[in-house]
């Protein structure tokens, strides 16, 4: 048996008990929709914090964490600062989410936000503006899985095919079990990928050049830019800065955080996980030293994708037997799995509540919007797994495209939340204007001083915001949507 059929022969053996351990937590939330969406609303401390932090691990972190590094430098560390500003998110937004869904019923971001201006127009937009976020971020865990399986078993598995099984084995166990399945297979994907991050990260290091130190030694000898912003490719404060901005608040904003909100037993379990939640964050180091060894190793033939700057080490430089690279490729699949299926649960339930619950499914029963979750999540992974077929070139821009789209939904929440007198005309005007202007900065015309398109988009978003509050209110009617 050669090398590729070894790590593929382990790869499909994890594959494999993932896709048992989803399948086995069918009906332990539940047979109907608070179930498969919330796990019941009794998730506690262990799991929850399983699942939210494989909202950080991800293909992202695996392949465009490292391959941000290895292309930048310094400035990949814009990573762990808006980490760092994420459990501030969990303690404040946490516990008022989860008492106003346990109160009002809410499951979806959507459904607060109409319940609350009382407009079911808001809520749609919110989930057209949430699924559209959500299909990239899928797409990055479907595209990651494509480049692992490729370059893991030297194509004996392709990019379409690696793709096509990662998406497979996440629609299963998320079409039968729900919020159950995820959140047990995190548990096991997360322990795998921990271990396999914390490993190939220090010994990467101490296998080229004798430990992390002495590899950062001939870092400042050899390639001094990488260590100090605007790192090797001149990206400024101005983006650097920006980025963390609309990465932060952005994340708050995510559909899937608040789904996992609804989910939790109690407000004191999310302060719990909120306080351990920098450990997943911290996890992320190891990765970016994979980034900076790859700096000085190909240094004289630059790699054409950064992103397989890990795959590269890993299959062909550290030369690590064909066992440790069947490993390495189930972690970083289980990053990418555990993420993804995180995101189509989240897409299929945003896009059936608040846009097609309110709109052309506004009249079927419960059992009829379960199935139609269930058939989203397929549908909708097959959209991603389409975008994905591209082979996108960074993973870590199209992340930050879908962090900019999403943070316009700031205003609006925040009004739900805290602030009362925000009127429905004014948010949703805002998030329109915001939306738009980010898309055309980001798409069509290019950004302003180099800043994140993200943060032009929520300037437009609050000067109209502001422009339509300060004119005349109308007169709304207490709790009818319109």
């Amino acid at each position: 048996m050669n090398d590729a059929m070894i790590v593929t022969a382990i790869t499909l053996a994890y594959l494999g008990i993932v896709l048992w351990v989803g399948l086995r937590a069918r009906g332990q939330g539940g047979s109907g929709l608070e179930g498969y969406v919330a796990g019941g609303r009794h998730v506690g401390v262990v799991i929850l914090f399983f699942i939210l932090g494989a909202e950080i691990f991800s293909a992202f972190a695996f392949l465009g964490t490292p391959g941000w590094a290895y292309q930048h430098g310094a400035p990949a560390f814009y990573i762990l600062a808006y980490l760092s500003l994420v459990p501030i998110t969990i303690w404040v937004l946490g516990p008022r989410v989860a008492a106003l869904g346990r109160e009002r019923g809410y499951l979806t971001q959507g459904d607060m936000l109409a319940d609350h201006y009382r407009s079911r127009p808001l809520g749609v937009l919110a989930g057209i503006i949430g699924v559209m976020a959500l299909v990239p971020y899928l797409t990055i865990q479907i595209a990651g899985a494509g480049l692992l399986f490729q370059a893991a078993t030297d194509g004996l598995v392709p990019f379409w095919l690696g793709a096509l099984l990662a998406f497979l084995v996440v629609a299963a166990y998320v079409f039968c079990s729900g919020l159950s399945g995820i959140g047990w297979t995190n548990l096991v994907q997360g322990i795998m990928m921990i271990a396999i991050a914390w490993f190939l990260g220090l010994a990467i290091p101490e296998r080229l050049f004798g430990g992390v130190g002495e590899m950062f030694a001939r870092l400042q000898v050899e390639a001094p830019e990488y260590l100090v912003l605007p790192g090797a490719t001149d990206m400024g404060w101005g983006y650097f800065s920006t980025a963390i901005l609309v990465s932060a608040f952005g994340g708050a904003m995510w559909p899937h955080l608040f789904m996992k909100f609804y989910s939790a037993d109690s407000g004191r379990t999310l302060r719990r996980v909120s306080v351990f939640y920098p450990l997943y964050a911290y996890l992320l180091v190891p990765l970016l030293f994979i980034g900076f060894a790859g700096v000085l190793v190909f240094a004289e033939t630059p790699l054409e994708r950064p992103d397989t700057v890990l795959l590269k080490l890993v299959m062909e430089v550290a030369a690590f037997p064909p066992w440790v690279v069947g490993l390495m490729l189930s972690g970083a699949l289980a990053a990418a799995m555990s993420t993804g299926a995180n995101l189509a649960h989240t897409a299929a339930v945003v896009l059936v509540r608040d846009v097609l619950g309110t709109t052309l499914m506004r009249d079927v029963g419960e059992r009829t919007t379960v199935a139609a979750t269930r058939w989203s999540v397929l549908a909708l992974s097959l959209i991603a797994y389409g975008i994905a077929l591209f082979n996108p070139a960074s993973l870590v821009m199209i992340l930050l495209t879908a962090y900019g789209l999403i943070v316009q939904l700031l205003p609006m929440v925040l009004g739900a939340l805290f602030f009362p007198s925000l009127n429905r005309r004014s948010v949703m005007a805002g998030a329109i204007a915001g939306s738009l202007t980010f898309l055309l900065l980001d798409f069509g015309f290019g950004s302003p001083l180099g800043w994140h398109a993200g943060v032009w988009g929520m300037l437009a978003n609050l000067a109209v915001l502001g422009v339509c509050q300060a004119l005349p209110r109308e007169r709304e009617a207490a709790r009818v949507l319109d």
